[in-house]
């Protein structure tokens, strides 16, 4: 690895949570100078500017999160064992978010709705891709007879991405993981109410 890319991964590591903790208008240069130990050129001689900056922190904070959400969808061996794996890894998902600062498309999905629009936009392409894949999976699930036909998968993607999201949101304003644990316990019974064949 060049020093100027071990330099560029170490910025993005180090500025990761304080971005999606204060978000791209609350997050300064004297954060990120902080943080890093490194000087405003220095920091600009790696990337454009603080809006680069801030994409590649939201995109390190999703890596983050895929990696782990991946990993354990990746045990269940059928689609409808890998939704519950999607629920299981949200039921951990407040504590597994904590050392980037929680969840990146809650904080900093609202943070940059009509204050950037490229962070925006990423937030929006991530959900949709979300929805979309789990949408996909369902699918899978009805082609092979593990889930109901004529499921609209789309529909149910969408609404357990709701409450998965609503569980993290109001278990991160009101500092109490229970939310999101009855959220992933509500998401479970669906599933099992409304897919399982």
């Amino acid at each position: 690895m060049s020093k100027a890319l071990h330099t560029t991964e170490f910025i993005i590591e180090k500025v990761t949570p304080i971005f999606n903790k204060k978000g791209f208008y609350g997050t300064s240069m004297k954060d990120i100078t902080n943080a890093t130990g490194l000087t405003k050129g220095a920091i600009y001689g790696n990337f454009k500017g603080k809006e680069d900056l801030a994409l590649a922190a939201f995109n390190t904070a999703l890596k983050y999160i895929l990696k782990g959400l991946e990993s354990r969808i990746s045990i269940g061996k059928k689609p409808l064992q890998k939704l519950f794996k999607i629920t299981e890894f949200y039921g951990e998902y407040y504590d597994y978010t904590l050392a980037i600062g929680g969840c990146p498309l809650i904080n900093i999905g609202i943070d940059a709705n009509n204050q950037n629009l490229q962070l925006s936009q990423r937030v929006r392409e991530i959900v949709l891709k979300w929805q979309n894949e789990v949408s996909e999976l369902i699918d899978q699930g009805i082609k092979i007879g593990n889930i109901k036909a004529h499921t609209n998968s789309f529909a149910f993607a969408k609404r357990m991405f709701i409450i998965l999201e609503g569980g993290i949101a109001i278990s991160t304003i009101m500092n109490d993981r229970s939310y999101l644990a009855n959220a992933t316990k509500v998401v479970d019974k669906l599933i099992h109410d409304e897919l399982l064949a």
